[in-house]
């Protein structure tokens, strides 16, 4: 699921971009999408980028929300409903924007700004612990790699 998101995408004649993680207008977008699924009519262009632009940070006109709608319908993660210009999120997009949008803020955000001394309070202990063991294996395979080379 994560690299089939993460990856361009061609169906037929149609090609979407990656849906890259990390990225602030993506993550706005993931963030919409959980609040969206409860929507028992779905939601619209202008629905969505009305709730997207606050967190986002900057003003999206209709065809940059036409464009990240298209991107989601065509990754699987929002359906549009039938002769409407409603939309509805699938199962697979509630799943993903839920996994990915909370991995980011509650793991991968505190675990980079542990990183950086004085930039923000410290990650909680066994989050440091864990990002320490990953560089350590990290150095560990790099080294390794480069001995073999």
């Amino acid at each position: 699921m994560f690299r089939s998101i993460h990856q361009p995408v061609v169906i037929g004649t149609h090609h979407a971009a990656a849906l890259r993680f990390g990225d602030s207008r993506v993550l706005a977008l993931l963030s919409c999408l959980v609040l969206f699924r409860l929507q028992p009519r779905g939601f619209t262009n202008r629905d969505l980028r009305h709730n997207v632009a606050p967190i986002f940070g900057k003003p999206l006109n209709s065809g940059q929300m036409s464009y990240d709608l298209r991107r989601l319908r065509l990754h699987g993660l929002v359906e549009r409903i039938p002769k409407t210009h409603r939309y509805y999120v699938t199962d697979l997009g509630f799943r993903a924007a839920l996994f990915l949008s909370r991995s980011y803020s509650r793991l991968l955000r505190p675990g980079l700004a542990s990183l950086v001394p004085g930039h923000q309070p410290p990650a909680p202990v066994p989050l440091r612990q864990a990002f320490e063991r990953l560089d350590a294996d990290i150095q560990q395979a790099w080294e390794a790699q480069q001995i073999a080379a």
